[in-house]
């Protein structure tokens, strides 16, 4: 008796089976990756502005109560948002105030949001500091 050397076809068969699995989920893990290294992306560049902004607030643009809006590269949406810190310490004075000398330094709250993306898929960055602003005499 002559045996045949080789795979019958049901071997085939089950062998481009388990190839079509095995490539599924590897394209499924391949493509979340890549998801993923975008979606970084974009909160890396949503950061950049927001400290970009924070930066700017008090030094380009004046540290003056209020929020102040606009948007980068047809993309991302910014709101920069200056109020004054909370507790901050009275004003007592025990004498009458020297008109020569300089008001104190104000301590203001800086919020910066960055929003990206459209309803379901909406992402933001937030980011808040204090900055003083010297007393102008």
């Amino acid at each position: 008796m002559q045996r045949h050397k080789g795979f019958s076809l049901l071997e085939i068969l089950v062998a481009f089976s388990i190839m079509a699995i095995a490539l599924s989920v590897l394209l499924r893990v391949f493509g979340a990756g890549v998801n993923n290294a975008v979606i970084s992306e974009e909160y890396t560049i949503a950061v950049q502005i927001a400290e970009s902004l924070m930066a700017r607030t008090g030094v380009e643009t004046p540290l003056a109560v209020g929020d102040s809006e606009g948007s980068e590269g047809d993309k991302y949406d910014w709101l920069v948002r200056v109020a004054p810190a909370a507790n901050q310490p009275a004003k007592r004075s025990l004498r009458e105030p020297d008109p020569n000398s300089q008001k104190p330094a104000q301590l203001y709250s800086v919020q910066v949001s960055v929003s990206w993306g459209d309803g379901d898929q909406r992402r933001s960055v937030d980011l808040t500091t204090l900055k003083l602003q010297q007393g102008q005499g």
